[in-house]
């Protein structure tokens, strides 16, 4: 309710107090609304009552809140260093971890440091800090985060043993974080033997960020025994699998990396749901909600179709309709490039032969 209205009604009520009351009561009621009397007075409970109506469901001050709320709520900001006390740390009044609420939001990255030295530990979270990061829905920044609030990042990743997570992995691998140093936390796991073959509920080849596929990370991942096959299968995780995203997002070169690796991947992708059937990823290209730039579909469907993807295939889920069929019934504009005949290098021989026969025969 907007202060106007309110002081309006305040007014009024006040107003029917005086006009209702004797001598006494009206003065009393004066007293009151100036903020003279007492708080056992029976006018002022009235007005407080009043007051407390008129200002249900509103935020409370920013000064009444206890300094870790005031430090991790949005309208408080900026945060004071040094305000932060421990014991409100430990019983903040919020229903999650404040680390957690610290680390998944970068607005409040300034306050992870100190809430580290005083005291808090990312183990008591019941949702591990660096995970709820990595599941934001927006793209994350390191770039925008001091010196210090990296370190505290870091720190979260390498002390907490939940961090070693498939979206914890996809976050510390991308090209944010890679150009802020928090790619090399991966590679301690490896060297740690926190990456183990067969120990992980995901495979790390396929966590990675499309594009880490092509540094030195993903070699010593490939090193240490972790194969593009091993990435196909059902995981724990949030974030799409690996394939999914190199082709969700047109990263061109992470796909050739699959396809040398996995090369019937441009017809058919196992599920990642255990007893699913398998997907066929012309028929999610031409989907228009699938890829993260619309515009990229007709150049993806030549790519793949380039590497073999056979538009003719029916749907595993409706064999009696095929890839070209099913964009024809969503209208795609890939239609065109679905159904243009496949010019094979021997078939291109054959033709460029038979025009040199005519030419030479006119």
């Amino acid at each position: 309710m907007n202060f106007l209205p309110r002081l309006a009604l305040l007014s009024a009520a006040i107003s029917g107090l005086l006009l209702t009351s004797g001598c006494t009561t009206t003065a009393s009621a004066i007293m009151s609304a100036t903020g003279i009397a007492t708080d056992t007075s029976p006018t002022w409970e009235i007005i407080k009552h009043f007051h407390a109506k008129l200002t249900e469901g509103d935020p409370q001050s920013c000064a009444s809140l206890n300094s870790a709320q005031r430090a991790l709520t949005a309208r408080c900001l900026p945060f004071q260093p040094g305000s932060l006390k421990v014991a409100d740390i430990r019983a903040s009044g919020f229903q999650e971890c404040t680390l957690t609420i610290a680390a998944r939001d970068p607005q409040f990255w300034p306050v992870l440091p100190e809430l580290l030295d005083k005291g808090a530990q990312p183990e008591t979270c019941y949702q591990p800090p660096m995970v709820a990061l990595a599941r934001s829905p927006n793209p994350v920044d390191f770039s925008k985060a001091s010196p210090q609030a990296l370190r505290s990042l870091r720190f979260l990743a390498e002390v907490d043993s939940r961090a070693v997570n498939h979206d914890v992995v996809r976050l510390l691998s991308s090209p944010s974080a890679r150009a802020a140093g928090l790619d090399d936390v991966i590679a301690q796991w490896v060297d740690q033997g926190g990456l183990a073959v067969g120990q992980l509920a995901f495979s790390p080849l396929s966590a990675l960020h499309p594009s880490a596929l092509q540094t030195p990370l993903a070699a010593k991942l490939e090193a240490a025994g972790h194969t593009a096959k091993a990435g196909l299968g059902p995981y724990q995780g949030k974030t799409p699998a690996g394939f999914e995203e190199a082709l969700r997002t047109a990263d061109y070169a992470a796909l050739e990396w699959w396809f040398k690796r996995e090369p019937k991947l441009v017809d058919k992708v196992p599920s990642t749901q255990g007893q699913q059937l398998p997907w066929i990823p012309l028929a999610r290209v031409v989907v228009p909600t699938f890829m993260n730039d619309e515009r990229a579909q007709a150049q993806m469907v030549s790519f793949l179709m380039s590497h073999g993807a056979n538009p003719w295939q029916p749907l595993p889920y409706q064999p009696t309709q095929t890839v070209v069929g099913f964009a024809k019934t969503l209208k795609s504009p890939t239609v065109a490039l679905l159904e243009a005949p496949k010019v094979t290098p021997a078939a291109a021989t054959v033709v460029a032969n038979s025009a040199a026969v005519g030419g030479q025969a006119e």
